[in-house]
């Protein structure tokens, strides 16, 4: 009897254990996953602003028809980008995509910027000014959202690499680790032009 009671307390204490794992595994990608939908609100913040941008634009700057072409498509990519990656952060081929797109998005805005201070009538635009501060605004956004979903991410990996969730993670639906959201070109978007004399 007490043999037998002493079992079944192992065998419970077990449960608990192993429920404890899954419910952390599932409270911290659930976390993740909720960070990268703050990031998703931004992105498509963003991607609503570049439109009005490129419409003030384009009545001051018509020979640089080009870069206004390269930023269109370029922030169309970043959209199909952010619609394959659909909400599911663990998808590393959508997510591969989507950090490519943003890196080409933010080498084109780059590229806009340095035009825009070509055109000081441009640059003086009472609309011009309003959206460029909407977007640094929301590129800051963007940053800081990016930040607390790479936490999440580190979280949860480092969690799911732990012993003994390594063992159990298959098992219980979290077969990979997430992957954190890097973009290449935001630091050289958000830099000062270089000029030489």
């Amino acid at each position: 009897m007490t043999t037998t009671l002493i079992v079944l307390a192992v065998i419970v204490v077990l449960i608990l254990f192993l429920v404890g794992i899954y419910n952390k595994l599932v409270a911290l990608k659930n976390r993740f996953q909720n960070s990268f939908a703050q990031i998703d609100v931004q992105l498509k913040r963003r991607y609503d602003l570049i439109p009005n941008l490129i419409e003030t634009a384009k009545g001051y700057i018509k020979h640089e028809r080009e870069t206004l072409e390269a930023v269109i498509a370029a922030r169309n990519a970043a959209a199909s980008g952010l619609k394959a990656v659909n909400g599911d952060p663990s998808n590393k081929q959508a997510m591969g995509q989507l950090m490519n797109a943003e890196g080409s998005l933010a080498g084109a805005l780059g590229r806009l910027n340095v035009v825009v201070e070509a055109y000081p009538d441009l640059k003086a635009n009472q609309n011009m000014m309003q959206l460029s501060e909407e977007l640094i605004s929301t590129e800051n956004r963007i940053t800081f959202a990016r930040q607390a979903y790479n936490d999440s991410v580190m979280e949860y990996n480092t969690y799911r690499e732990s012993f003994p969730a390594i063992a159990l993670a298959n098992t219980f639906g979290h077969p990979t680790n997430a992957t954190l959201l890097e973009f290449d070109n935001i630091e050289a978007m958000q830099e000062a032009p270089k000029v030489s004399f």
